[in-house]
């Protein structure tokens, strides 16, 4: 008897939860694959690094083209940097990274371990006594982690420097007033907090990846597969993540 459209979606979410917890079981597990992690930060940051300068520079044209075209109908120009250092660090740099994980991170790994699924090198592992999670999940999660934090740093780096000569050089905004402003409105506690953001779409996105990297199935067409889903799935978990996590700190009174 079939379980029905219910059962269907809830099995699948159900596993993805338990392959979570299963990770966070095994993270405290010795002992720890630090080469595996290490050559995998390397591998994700190679992928990523591209698509990072390539997705923050449209991003902070437009942004700041905007807004300063607000700021210039109300005589408020001098105010470029405010602005520019709120959206960077707020919007442009979560969102930046939310598509650089979902677009490039997450795909890679799921690629990885989908192509080791459809080889049977997973079944080997556990006919070895080799635990995939311990042994690959583990690792790629906590790399996604690490380099997604950088990932928003270098974001809000580009997006500042390109507010900077976007504002300064085509809009007519001062560069002293410029710097000045910077930190008007943004603070210690929007960078932390964006920073904490990211490390969360890492992690989210890590475990979308290895999730769909471990259940592939169909042979090589199923590893294209998955991997479009990946890129589906991530989008569909991050952004949604990325509008809560926004307003928790204001609702909870942490920020201002």
């Amino acid at each position: 008897m079939s379980a029905g459209p219910i059962g269907a979606v809830a099995k699948p979410i159900g596993s993805f939860f338990a392959m979570v917890l299963d990770t966070v079981v095994a993270t405290f597990k010795p002992p720890f694959q630090w080469r595996e992690f290490i050559q995998q930060a390397w591998f994700i940051a190679s992928v990523t690094f591209g698509p990072t300068i390539l997705v923050s520079i449209p991003f902070t044209v437009l942004v700041t083209f905007q807004f300063n075209n607000i700021l210039t109908e109300v005589g408020a120009i001098d105010l470029a940097g405010a602005g520019s250092a709120y959206a960077t660090v707020t919007q442009i740099g979560p969102i930046g990274t939310t598509f650089v994980v979902a677009g490039a991170s997450a795909t890679a790994i799921c690629a990885d371990i989908g192509s080791r699924k459809i080889r049977e090198e997973l079944d080997a592992m556990q006919v070895l006594g080799i635990d995939p999670i311990h042994r690959l999940v583990v690792p790629r999660v906590l790399a996604t982690m690490f380099v997604t934090f950088f990932i928003n740093g270098l974001l809000i780096a580009i997006g500042i420097t390109g507010g900077f000569l976007f504002s300064v050089y085509l809009q007519g905004a001062n560069p002293g007033q410029f710097i000045d402003s910077l930190t008007l409105i943004t603070g210690s506690g929007e960078l932390i907090h964006s920073q904490i953001k990211a490390t969360i779409f890492g992690m989210l996105g890590g475990f979308v990846a290895c999730y769909r990297g471990l259940n592939v199935a169909g042979g090589a067409k199923g590893v294209g597969n998955a991997v479009n889903e990946t890129v589906v799935y991530t989008f569909v978990l991050l952004f949604p993540v990325n509008v809560v996590l926004s307003q928790l700190p204001y609702a909870l009174g942490l920020l201002d």
